[in-house]
């Protein structure tokens, strides 16, 4: 049964004077289901989540929320939306209850209706032992966890989500995957803009790779790692003025061309016949006479796909799947019950 397209966007565009941030975008989110956009910084995403949010407007193309067009009735869209930013946006003066029904109040909730539903967001999100404390008290995972309350009270039919996990440590970012899950299995559709690459792996439905502000590739986690091709032979260097050198002694060796990530001081190259590979890239450096940390193979990741797709050069050859005829809508509809 094919699900009713929640958020869908045809040839978005967005510039700032000579810098294009958006050149014409086209997105498919499902009902119940998570879009992982990925992206370096200044890609676009930003951009992107503040138009669906209808904080921004675009300059060209057009985006609908559940079959709201959001440029032509944002009032609407905002009352089928949550957002959280990058940034926990709580008020440090108020209680996280008191947050909580204040952002519900804006909803348009009833007194009595709001206080219930702030209850059972601070029960959701484990904070309702410390509800009545001042938001100042609250430790970063805390106050995050709040924030994504905030944009819960309404009962929200889509999330958008801005690097939601940004500033928190290991414990508390498994702990926010398992709430995005839990909301997604209760019918919440997500777009989902993240940084973290072991993120995207594990929430997402689909992917979306943006760069430039255009669209690169698009499929879901496996589909994407399908495109590195087999086995990725990985080297890590000791030191980094070597990574360019041992690039040059890959290339050639492997069935697609070697990406350098000078951060990790690594190098990764997809091939398909990992044994042979191995070897004669260990003999190489070998008689090159350069120190290296690590040599192996293994599976392909995201981070090697995101690595090839945005690596200087690198050509887009993949478009993300639209429905087949979502269509421009000249009136308003909403999804289904």
């Amino acid at each position: 049964m094919t699900k009713f397209p929640m958020i869908v966007t045809r040839g978005l565009g967005k510039s700032y004077g000579s810098n294009v941030a958006l050149a014409g975008v086209d997105l498919v989110v499902s009902q119940g289901t998570i879009l992982c956009l990925l992206g370096r910084n200044g890609a676009g995403k930003t951009t992107l989540v503040r138009i669906l949010a209808t904080l921004l407007a675009p300059d060209t193309g057009w985006a609908q929320i559940a079959g709201i067009e959001v440029r032509r009735d944002a009032a609407r869209v905002r009352q089928l939306i949550g957002l959280a930013g990058q940034f926990a946006a709580v008020d440090d003066g108020l209680s996280g209850r008191e947050n909580l029904e204040l952002v519900a109040g804006l909803y348009g909730l009833r007194r009595r209706e709001a206080r219930a539903r702030s209850q059972e967001v601070l029960e959701r999100l484990g904070l309702a032992q410390v509800g009545g404390q001042l938001v100042r008290t609250y430790s970063g995972g805390m106050r995050r966890r709040l924030d994504l309350g905030a944009s819960l009270v309404g009962k929200p039919a889509v999330l958008i989500m801005d690097e939601p996990t940004t500033g928190l440590d290991p414990a508390n970012r498994i702990e926010l995957w398992k709430l995005i899950e839990d909301l997604v299995r209760d019918g919440t559709t997500m777009l989902l803009t993240t940084q973290y690459l072991e993120e995207a792996d594990r929430l997402a439905d689909q992917i979306v790779v943006i760069e430039r502000g255009r669209v690169i590739a698009g499929g879901t986690p496996d589909e994407l790692k399908q495109r590195v091709g087999g086995d990725v032979l990985e080297v890590r260097t000791t030191n980094a003025a070597d990574v360019e050198r041992v690039v040059q002694l890959l290339d050639g060796l492997g069935s697609g061309r070697p990406v350098a990530d000078m951060r990790d001081q690594r190098v990764t190259l997809p091939t398909t016949e990992r044994v042979q590979t191995l070897l004669a890239a260990a003999r190489r450096i070998e008689e090159s006479n350069i120190p290296i940390a690590d040599l192996g193979v293994r599976r392909p990741s995201l981070d090697d796909v995101f690595l090839a797709l945005t690596a200087p050069g690198a050509e887009s050859r993949a478009a993300v799947p639209l429905p087949s005829s979502p269509g421009r809508s000249t009136e308003t509809r909403t999804a289904p019950a």
